[in-house]
């Protein structure tokens, strides 16, 4: 009964295939001609560059801390943060 296999009738599952029969779309794959050409970029204005900068010369590079750094500043703020008073009576 699993993955949907579930019988139609209560008798049981039935051994009979099943046939599934797909229409056919008979013009669907016929050759037509081509249609009218449509220039896209009609309104658009035409942009050249000449030669490659370098990327250190166009941006500045981002600082990024160093996970060694982080880890140091993350154990400190634990040692220096406040701790719970649990006291337990068993």
């Amino acid at each position: 009964m699993a993955f949907g296999q579930a019988a139609t009738n209560a008798s049981g599952l039935s051994a009979e295939p099943v046939v599934y029969e797909f229409q056919s779309h008979v013009g669907h794959a016929a050759q037509q001609g081509m249609g009218q050409t449509h220039d896209i970029m009609e309104q658009s204005i035409n942009v050249q560059a000449h030669g490659v900068r370098p990327l250190w010369e166009v941006t500045t590079p981002a600082y990024v801390v160093p996970l060694g750094d982080s880890a140091r500043l993350l154990r400190k703020e634990h040692t220096s943060a406040k701790k719970a008073e649990i006291v337990w009576n068993n």
